[in-house]
């Protein structure tokens, strides 16, 4: 059994370290190209994958835990990733300019429902007085 074991465990790893090497885009591989990164991970069998795993990509810090200092290379060309929609500056411009749209959509139709319920009560006036 530990013998299968032996055998099992570097090759979940290699079959992982591929598969995450492949779904990777190609700008957030680092060292070396992607092409590169597979080779590796597929002629040297058990090193190849701990050294994708360890060096050969971007890895994005979880949210609430210890971000990268200004000065490291990783943090400068990183775009910001918000949390939540309330937290993006763009999607609030947005619900506002939506706001302002539905807002004036709302007097127009409150305008037009006046002009309705006049013309209504003028016609019922004219039959009325018939």
């Amino acid at each position: 059994m530990l013998r299968v074991l032996m055998f099992l465990i570097p090759l979940a790893l290699t079959i992982y370290a591929f598969i995450d090497c492949l779904n990777t885009p190609e700008d957030e591989t680092k060292h070396l190209p992607k092409v590169a990164w597979v080779f590796i991970i597929l002629l040297f069998w058990i090193v190849g994958p701990i050294v994708w795993l360890a060096a050969g990509k971007q890895r994005t810090v979880p949210q609430g835990g210890r971000t990268p200092s200004p000065f490291s290379s990783g943090h400068r060309n990183r775009r910001t990733q918000y949390v939540a929609p309330d937290d993006n500056p763009e999607f609030l411009a947005s619900l506002q300019e939506d706001n302002k749209k539905d807002e004036a959509l709302l007097k127009d139709w409150e305008a037009d429902l006046r002009r309705r319920e006049e013309e209504l009560r003028r016609r019922e006036g004219e039959q009325g007085t018939d």
